[in-house]
């Protein structure tokens, strides 16, 4: 499967979805940890990929997104946006009422 495929299939098929540096319960950068920590707190589950263990889509997911930098956060199939947008969603209280309108998790 092309790697392009490959990231749509993984978007389409999780309704909640964090590309990220490491895995929830270890995250590899700072970036990474803060976003997990507040996706984790709206207590919805979530899945992930470590973009550190798949070269191939750390190096194709940025132009495919128009989006430069890990982490990546997708919501029904729509890129939320990294750190500092998730953040700031969560602290205002955006992120929450997005994660909730989740069917089926």
């Amino acid at each position: 499967m092309d790697i392009i495929e490959t990231i749509k299939d993984q978007i389409e098929s999780n309704n909640i979805l964090l590309y990220m540096k490491g895995s929830p319960n270890a995250p590899q950068c700072g970036f990474s940890a803060r976003t997990v920590q507040n996706v984790m707190a709206c207590g919805k589950r979530f899945a992930y990929v470590d973009v550190l263990s798949h070269p191939e889509i750390r190096a194709s997911l940025p132009g495919y997104a128009n989006w430069p930098t890990f982490p990546q956060l997708w919501v029904n199939g729509e890129l939320v946006g990294g750190c500092d947008i998730v953040s700031e969603m969560a602290e205002n209280g955006e992120l929450k009422a997005l994660l909730d309108t989740v069917e089926g998790e």
